[in-house]
């Protein structure tokens, strides 16, 4: 019985986790994440690291690894959010990349 309760488990991990993929792949083709929450990406990567301290506490793989890949996609999407608004609003101020004018 316990071996179904692990594969109930498994299959809860990769659907929550996998959820993030469509939003980072988007993201990436369009270079636009200014419309996802930075809010909601701080709470998730705080909440799923200790999801993961817990499951470390508890030794179960599963919360381990499902969090571990949450944080990873969460902070991906968090990065380039910021780094690709941080390109797009940059303003020409007539220096070149070395900033010479």
């Amino acid at each position: 019985m316990e071996m179904w309760w692990d594969a109930i488990g498994v299959v809860a991990a990769i659907c929550t986790t996998s959820g993030f993929l469509p939003q980072l792949v988007r993201g990436v083709k369009t270079r636009r994440l200014d419309d996802v929450s930075p809010g909601l990406l701080v709470l998730l990567i705080v909440g799923g690291t200790l999801w993961f301290s817990y499951g470390m506490h508890k030794w179960d793989k599963i919360i381990m690894a499902a969090n571990a890949v949450t944080v990873s996609l969460a902070s991906a999407i968090l990065f380039l959010r910021s780094y690709y608004i941080r390109k797009r609003d940059k303003v020409y101020d007539g220096r070149d990349e070395k900033g010479y004018r």
